[in-house]
Parts: structure tokens; C-alpha cells; sequence
């Protein structure tokens, strides 16, 4: 069917059309041109701006869907319409083989950035040319990512297509003046592309003989678990600087500190948790799907000091305070007759760590969930921890309206409340303390706060301030 060129005259909030051309230097190839309006109505002018897609990566969600491509209007700010421009490519064409960063742009780009210059004025809004003929920027992707390869795609019976990718980073690790490379395996989400939704640090397989040759696609790896990469992770373990005392007492007692980790997603935090600080983690995720992948790729076990189990992660922390607080007269606002069968709720969490977000491609990320801050789960939360527990959750700001309604929220419950800034310019940390009884500073002679240091950057630790 044909295009009618008056469908692009006027910005139309949240209109995407995808449609194929030939390609100008490519006789026997096609392109694929995707035109998404923003959801927002612009007050002033448009601003129309293009971007071509990366070579050899035409098939990757970020670029071939309409999700993906909110994702991009969403990351750059103002722009009432974004043009993508890229090679076609067939739904069989994914997952792709080994991608490898060209090294410059290709002169066939190079051509096409010219080319498309008439093709960006035919697809822009008559308002566009109120002062003459625009410049019509182009935009340039970038990333971190040097190469990579999926290893697994599948399909999670809440969140979707989802896949498992190893990537190599840029890196400005060097040992004896030697660049180290760096490897990471992803979990990815069809519905949130361009969000990395567990990353963990991968190493060769020493099993493996390499031959001198290492890179993606070209020898086994296996998880390192031992650091956390995800930029938020080691913030919310920072936290527990807050009652590194109170740990430290429950362990020269003879018992073993318990979390409660809330999303699962990868593991990674589990795994930290339990391995680095030898902590008795549980952890609830609501998909089963999410669940095996993080065993079969992100090196999570289910023994004996780690249990992971599906549900839904609010009903699951009411129905785990009744079961804890049976006795106690809070229960009778959590529903006090949904009590867990099977489960050993004998102790206390002394930390809960959120990991929950509500993702729309559509409308940005929010982090935590607007039903996570009622009063009845933060009292759920409350109920399950220790006298001393506290709760870290990670956050990420849909509007400054927000922010305000989830301190509200938290002082309402809790004693006091606590922030710790990740440094990404996104992503900080709340973390929400049962007793007053905490402290910023710690002995010296706290074996458990110096382990947490040796874990993770001090630097966290010493940025935590009270709100």
C-alpha cells in the first residue's frame, strides 16, 4: 500500500509507522524507515531529529520494534519526532550472529547520512518550515558494548520475550600497561529493550582450552560473582553500614544474618549476598521463566542458604508478615487469615532489598511500583524485619511529585530514612530503618563492616545521608 505524505504533515502524539524503500546504493537491498511521534504534544515548535541504525545491528530490539524505538525518542529529550533509518532485515535474522563494532564508519553509511538529508524534509511536519528550510539532525547511538551474542531466547509468562546475551565492554582496565577486556552476560526484555535488566561480570572457562584466543562467541565463559556490576546493586548492600553493629552481634552469637531479597530478576544480588557476606537469602520473583534463566545462566543456586520461590512479590511479603506477626495485634491489617503453608518463618528478615520497577516503554521507568508505597506493604515490610532490619529499594524518579509521596510514605511507617546516590544520574537508594538505633559510623574493629568494605566501593558507605 501506498504512503500518503500528508500522514507525516502534523505530529500525531504517539503515531509509529514503519515502512521499506529501496536502498540508494544498494541495488538488490531494501531500507527500513520508522517515523515515531513523541506522546507529548510539543508547546512551541517540533523538533524533528534522525538517527541511522548501527551497522550489523538492524535486528536488535532497541532498533527493529516500536518499544525499542519509544526507548530512543524517551533518551532524547525534546525531540517531537524520531527517524530511524537502517538496513531491513527479516524476523529470521534473530538472534543475529556475532556482532563486532566496526572499527570506523563504513562509506556505505556515510553515503546514506547524505542521502537521507531529502528523505528527513519529506517526513517532517509542515510547522518545521515556518523560518525556511531545517537542519534536521542526526543522531549517533552509542554504547559500551564492543561485541556480542545472544546465547538464549525465550519467553517468561509475565514479562515476555526475553533474552541472554554475552557482551564485551569498553574497558579502561590495564595490567603492566596491557588493555584487559571485559565481559559481561545481560538479561534483556522485549518490552524494555535498551534496559539491561541483570548484568553480571563473565570470565573464560578454565576448563576450556582457549588457545590464546578469547573473546564472544569464540570460547566458553562462566560467572564471576564475586563483584556487582549492575550500577545500583552495591549502593542498596551499602545499606548495611546502617546496622553493620547489630550484624556483627548477631554473628559472634552464633547466628547467620537473613535477606529478603524482593525480584529476583537475574540473581546476581542473591548470589553477592550469600557468597561475599554469607548471608541466608530468600528471594520472590512472579515469573518461573525468569527464575530457570537466572539458575541456568547467572550462576544463581537454590541450596541451602539461598530459596527463591514464584509469586507475587506484594502478596507474597502480606502473606509472610501474617505467618511472622501471627501473634502480634499489627496483623489485623494485612489480613491476618493468609498465612503461608509449608514455609519456615521462624526468624526475622534483617534486611529487605526491593528490586521492583514498572517498566513501560511508552512512559519511562519508575522504580519502586506505585502500589509497593502503600501503607499496608511498607507495614508488611515493617512486620518482617527485625528489631534493628531496615529496607533498601532501589529508585528511579518519574517526577519530583512522586518523590515527595514516597518519603511521605516511608516516614510514615518507618523510624528514619536514609539516601544513598548511585552516581548514574537516574538510579538512588532509600534505605528505611525500623529502629533510630543505627549508625553512620563504624568501629574499626567490626570484622563485618570491614568485610562489606572490601566488597564494595566505600565510597557508597560514606555517601549515605539522612533525609
Amino acid at each position: 500500500m501506498a504512503l500518503n505524505i500528508e500522514t507525516f504533515q502534523s505530529i500525531c502524539p504517539s503515531q509509529f509507522i514503519s515502512f521499506t524503500i529501496p536502498h540508494p546504493t544498494c541495488s538488490d537491498s531494501l531500507l527500513r524507515v520508522a517515523v515515531l511521534d513523541s506522546p507529548v504534544q510539543p508547546t512551541d515548535s517540533p523538533k524533528v531529529a534522525a538517527m541511522l541504525v548501527p551497522e550489523a545491528r538492524e535486528s536488535d530490539w532497541i532498533f527493529s520494534t516500536e518499544l525499542g524505538h519509544f526507548q530512543l525518542l524517551f533518551s532524547s529529550p525534546g525531540v517531537s519526532r524520531l527517524i530511524l533509518i537502517g538496513n531491513q532485515f527479516k524476523e529470521g535474522d534473530f538472534p543475529p550472529p556475532i556482532y563486532i563494532r566496526p572499527i570506523e564508519c563504513s562509506s556505505h553509511h556515510k553515503e546514506l547520512e547524505i542521502w537521507s538529508k531529502s528523505l528527513l524534509l519529506s517526513l517532517s511536519p509542515k510547522s518545521l518550515f515556518k523560518n525556511g528550510i531545517p537542519d534536521i539532525p542526526i543522531l549517533t547511538y552509542e554504547d559500551n558494548v564492543v561485541s556480542s551474542v545472544v546465547i538464549n531466547k525465550c519467553i517468561g509468562s509475565l514479562v515476555g520475550e526475553m533474552l541472554v546475551e554475552d557482551v564485551e565492554i569498553e574497558s579502561e582496565n590495564e595490567v603492566n600497561g596491557d588493555h584487559r577486556k571485559e565481559f559481561r552476560r545481560r538479561l534483556r526484555f522485549k518490552r524494555m529493550p535498551n534496559l539491561v535488566q541483570t548484568e553480571i561480570r563473565i570470565v573464560p572457562d578454565t576448563d576450556v582450552n582457549t588457545n590464546g584466543v578469547v573473546g564472544i562467541g569464540e570460547v566458553a565463559f562462566v560467572p564471576d560473582l564475586r563483584v556487582l556490576v549492575h550500577p545500583y546493586l552495591a549502593p542498596m548492600v551499602a545499606g548495611l553500614s546502617l546496622i553493620s553493629e547489630y550484624i556483627e552481634g548477631r554473628i559472634q552469637l552464633g547466628f547467620r544474618p537473613k535477606a529478603l531479597c524482593v525480584g529476583v530478576g537475574g540473581g546476581a544480588l542473591l548470589s553477592f549476598l550469600r557468597n561475599q557476606l554469607d548471608l541466608e537469602v530468600m528471594g520472590v520473583d512472579a515469573d518461573k521463566e525468569v527464575l530457570r534463566v537466572a539458575k541456568h545462566y547467572f550462576g544463581l543456586e537454590d541450596g541451602e542458604f539461598i530459596h527463591v520461590t514464584v509469586g507475587d512479590a506484594i502478596k507474597f511479603m502480606k502473606k509472610l508478615a501474617c505467618q511472622v506477626n501471627c501473634n502480634t495485634s499489627a496483623v489485623s491489617e494485612l489480613e491476618a487469615s493468609c498465612l503461608l503453608d509449608g514455609e519456615d518463618v521462624s526468624k526475622k528478615f534483617d534486611v529487605i532489598m526491593v528490586d521492583l520497577d514498572s517498566s513501560d516503554a511508552r512512559t519511562g521507568i519508575s522504580a519502586p511500583p506505585l502500589e509497593f508505597v502503600k501503607k499496608h506493604v511498607l507495614l508488611a515490610a515493617k512486620l518482617l524485619l527485625s528489631e534493628f532490619g531496615i529496607l533498601a529499594i532501589n529508585v528511579i524518579l518519574p517526577s519530583r511529585s512522586f518523590y515527595c509521596k514516597l518519603v511521605l510514605h516511608f516516614q510514615q511507617v518507618f523510624e528514619d530514612l536514609y539516601r544513598i546516590e548511585v552516581g548514574n544520574g537516574e538510579n538512588f537508594v532509600l534505605v528505611a530503618t525500623v529502629s533510630s538505633h543505627v549508625s553512620l559510623v563504624g568501629d574499626c574493629s567490626n570484622s563485618f563492616l570491614m568485610r562489606l568494605k572490601m566488597v564494595i566501593p566505600e565510597a557508597y558507605i560514606n555517601s549515605i545521608t539522612k533525609i
